[in-house]
């Protein structure tokens, strides 16, 4: 049956390409991860800097505030990929689950395919 063939290759496809989403995934939360590790070392250093730790103070320095802020973006950002990257984790176990019926299919299919021809090697 090359349909059934087809069919395997098909969900293998969409299986590798959500195994390559969600490693793209882990690697902008890693990017992300790493790039607000980098934004703390750099507000400490400011703040120490200019001996003062407290945002509300009126001579909080400026870069800091703006590091701040961006290390909130990127960790609100990194948030959203891990709920991106559990919805992801779910479509790969489906398709996981698409794929083994796939292959189940083709190998119920290709036993079939060999017991028909060897019966009519014993009748012919």
């Amino acid at each position: 049956m090359k349909s059934r063939d087809n069919l395997v290759r098909l969900k293998q496809f969409q299986v590798n390409e959500k195994k390559r989403q969600l490693q793209q995934l882990d690697a902008m939360i890693a990017e992300f991860d790493r790039m607000a590790a980098e934004l703390d070392l750099q507000i400490n250093n400011e703040e120490k800097k200019a001996g003062i730790t407290d945002i509300n103070h009126f001579a909080y320095p400026t870069f800091a505030k703006a590091a701040r802020q961006r290390r909130d973006n990127l960790q609100n950002s990194k948030s959203d990929l891990v709920t991106q990257r559990e919805a992801a984790e779910t479509l790969l176990r489906e398709a996981e689950v698409e794929l083994e019926k796939a292959e189940l299919l083709e190998s119920r299919d290709s036993r079939n395919r060999d017991a028909d021809g060897s019966r009519r090697a014993v009748i012919g």
